[in-house]
């Protein structure tokens, strides 16, 4: 791997992370505000969707930014993105949220680059070998 790959994918995994490490902490924050807005849109049992928000969020988001496990955490993470636009995102009469939903499946692209090539050489799983 050249060093531009290499630093390439230690960036493209800090900024995929970075949604989610800060998503997650707003959660974590206002966790009434959250658990209300995922009972708005009719999902089951909220309180175990925000648990699973909050880690798949915070520790799969920080797994993925330090390259700890990056190909089961970037995986997770692209399975719950891809929920999250079928569930919160598909009014797509309203144009933020079609942009929404986009987005969403935009990020499990990046994401599943992660799973098919790995973290990189500047990660905790290159180190392990």
């Amino acid at each position: 791997m050249s060093s531009l790959q290499s630093a390439a994918s230690a960036v493209g995994r800090v900024l995929l992370a970075h949604i989610f490490i800060i998503s997650g902490l707003s959660k974590v924050a206002n966790p009434a505000g959250t658990i209300g807005y995922i009972q708005s849109v009719g999902a089951p049992l909220p309180e175990v969707v925000y648990a699973i928000a909050v880690f798949v969020e915070v520790v799969l988001g920080i797994a993925l930014l330090i390259g700890f496990k990056a190909r089961l955490a970037a995986a997770g993470i692209a399975l719950f993105t891809v929920a999250a636009a079928f569930l919160f995102h598909t009014n797509f009469a309203d144009q933020m949220q079609q942009i929404m939903f986009l987005k969403n499946l935009t990020i499990a692209g990046g994401l599943l680059m992660v799973v098919a090539f790995g973290a990189g050489a500047y990660s905790l799983d290159n180190r392990r070998r």
